[in-house]
């Protein structure tokens, strides 16, 4: 991992819709919390190769919103790098827990999120029939609720 930098983006460069879209269905999804959120790149010494936005939800809650990795990195332990800067964050920011959520039909996000110490914490209900204008698929399912899950910070 040592050939790889992890930066803050800057409010005036360019957001990176492109890798976003890696883990959201849509740009207009992902300006609901994108501006309000910090964007982090993995860069490997050319391109780009990873991005999270991580999202302020109170004074102990921080959220990822959106966690992705270009194809050719993947299963490569680069999520796990992320999810590990994403609580080094959060504990530096004095965040008590952090949380993420994903779809239902998303048995491996949702065994990823588990094997890096994350705990289902609740359901919405219907999120992705309500909050999406056409239905989405994923696995041969139509994604239908947000499993919700958490990660509590040690002191």
């Amino acid at each position: 991992m040592e050939n790889f930098t992890f930066s803050l983006l800057h409010s005036d460069e360019e957001i990176p819709y492109h890798l976003l879209l890696l883990a959201d269905e849509t740009q207009e999804a992902i300006n609901q919390y994108i501006f309000n959120s910090d964007i982090y790149l993995l860069h490997d010494g050319t391109e780009n190769i990873a991005v999270m936005a991580l999202y302020r939800k109170s004074n102990t809650e921080l959220e990822i919103k959106n966690i992705a990795v270009i194809e050719n990195y993947r299963s490569k332990g680069i999520g796990s790098t992320l999810m590990d800067k994403a609580k080094e964050i959060a504990k530096e920011n004095h965040y008590k827990t952090l949380t993420v959520g994903t779809s239902d039909t998303g048995v491996q996000q949702i065994r990823f999120y588990e094997k890096n110490g994350f705990i289902k914490s609740g359901i919405l209900k219907d999120f992705f029939i309500e909050n999406y204008p056409a239905p989405i698929y994923e696995n041969g399912l139509q994604m239908r609720d947000m499993v919700l899950l958490s990660h509590h910070l040690a002191e």
